[in-house]
């Protein structure tokens, strides 16, 4: 009796030690700002695969945070983060190797910790980024070296005191979460009854989207609407009524949109790609200036076109391509600039291309490049500093393992296709898809794989193939590609 007595009393001294070396919420920000400033997906304008990575990651990692303040809680699942992480000290020689010509490096590591402050030493030390500033928080620094180990100075527990009050043995809950590697069968165990309910509850607004958006695109005659980044059925929505406010408003500023496609973003204007962009923090005022300067844009458009033919015939042929989802979102303006200035320095270097040897290649310019490269897809990736000698090299020395990659890359499109309508079929999905940074190879690879299981969790589900495991606010359900 009194060896339990003592027991009672060491755990309740162990907690009020616990309490005073932990971190607040706010100290957790502070100390984490070297990392936000490293991932921010605000960073990545120019890489729209990498921000979208961070932009998910971001939001698990704050879940995660904010269940390790909530109170009561006893253990959490081992959440496994990929992030891309900006070079932030340029002159530090020891981290200049591990990252790419982008300036950025993928780092992938696994949360299993049951703190705040373990937290953020595991997430800035996973990142290859300083813990000296914890030192000046209000954190006894003899606790900054503990929580460096893996694992605080243990207090061994007699097994008796768990038999008899019932309690769960934390330590025992670790090794088993770090033993157990979730599977997909798992996690759709634990998350599906949580992903229908919120489907359920989107529905109506899942079909007011649809409604509100048949009934604009018939209106204004467009071609499509779309939306940049991944918002919620409710957010969407309330954009569409907004749109359709203006049209009662002012229907006359749109009747320069027909057969056009309009992109809900972050910032208004035309795209590159030709579509109208409309700022989501932007007022009516902003949205009508863009409906109204609707032909000078389309006539930029046309100069925009006439520069790509004349880059074309200059280079044997090749046709220079926008890809949406493989480039930043560029403003019209933007890529004419872009496009007139390395049309400028080719017609200066006057390379010996041989008129139409190139035809059926394809190429995209980009900005933030110094070496030309070959995508997988078959399209030359040309930066748009590139020397006029070496980019004739490299065209000719790769010309034809890139009409070897774009017939590879029709073949994957299709069998790609026909794979999504397989899955969807075979688990009655109501949508199955991807996100953009995920690439034709991996989703071929994905359904390969789904079809070989029986998950009858997933009918009348939506699925995502993702990097990671997760549900959605409106309850989608994302897995990561290489699912185990």
């Amino acid at each position: 009796f009194y060896y339990f007595i003592r027991l009672c009393l060491d755990k309740i001294l162990l907690q009020c030690v616990l309490q005073a070396r932990t971190l607040s919420g706010a100290d957790a920000i502070n100390a984490l700002r070297p990392f936000y400033f490293a991932v921010h997906p605000d960073f990545f304008g120019q890489h729209p695969k990498e921000r979208e990575v961070n932009e998910n990651s971001l939001k698990r990692l704050n879940g995660y945070l904010e269940n390790l303040q909530k109170p009561g809680f006893r253990s959490l699942k081992p959440t496994q983060l990929t992030f891309y992480v900006r070079e932030t000290e340029p002159n530090s020689s020891n981290v200049q190797e591990s990252f790419s010509a982008s300036g950025f490096r993928a780092v992938s590591f696994t949360l299993r910790t049951r703190d705040l402050l373990s937290t953020v030493l595991d997430i800035l030390n996973s990142c290859s980024l300083s813990t000296e500033h914890i030192q000046s928080l209000n954190v006894n620094s003899q606790l900054h070296k503990e929580a460096k180990s893996t694992v605080n100075r243990p207090i061994k527990w007699d097994k008796t005191y768990y038999s008899f009050t019932g309690f769960k043995d934390p330590e025992e809950e670790l090794e088993q979460a770090q033993r157990v590697e979730t599977t997909l069968i798992s996690w759709l165990d634990d998350n599906g009854a949580s992903a229908v309910k919120k489907l359920k509850k989107s529905l109506p607004l899942r079909k007011e989207l649809e409604r509100l958006k048949s009934e604009l695109c018939n209106e204004l005659q467009l071609s499509d609407i779309r939306w940049q980044r991944s918002w919620g059925i409710a957010h969407r929505c309330s954009q569409l009524h907004s749109l359709a406010r203006l049209v009662q408003q002012r229907p006359e500023v749109l009747k320069n949109v027909k057969g056009r496609t309009v992109v809900f973003t972050d910032r208004s204007g035309m795209s590159a790609a030709g579509h109208i962009m409309l700022g989501t923090m932007d007022v009516h005022h902003h949205w009508t200036k863009i409906f109204e300067r609707l032909p000078n844009y389309y006539k930029l458009q046309k100069r925009l076109l006439f520069l790509e033919d004349r880059i074309s015939e200059l280079l044997g042929g090749i046709q220079v391509i926008y890809i949406e989802e493989l480039q930043p979102l560029l403003t019209l303006e933007e890529y004419y600039e872009t496009l007139n200035s390395f049309y400028n320095k080719l017609r200066d270097s006057r390379l010996p291309f041989h008129p139409r040897s190139l035809r059926g290649l394809q190429m995209i310019l980009e900005s933030d490049r110094y070496a030309p490269s070959l995508h997988e897809f078959g399209h030359f990736m040309i930066p748009t500093v590139c020397d006029p000698a070496a980019l004739q090299w490299f065209i000719f020395a790769k010309a034809q393992e890139a009409r070897e990659n774009l017939k590879r890359k029709e073949e994957m499109m299709i069998t790609e296709k026909e794979l999504i309508d397989t899955s969807t079929e075979k688990f009655s999905l109501d949508r199955l898809y991807k996100e953009p940074s995920v690439s034709s190879a991996q989703m071929i690879d994905c359904c390969k794989r789904l079809l070989e299981e029986s998950l009858p969790y997933l009918q009348g589900m939506h699925l995502c193939i993702s990097h990671f495991y997760s549900v959605l606010q409106d309850g989608d359900l994302c897995i990561p590609w290489n699912w185990k």
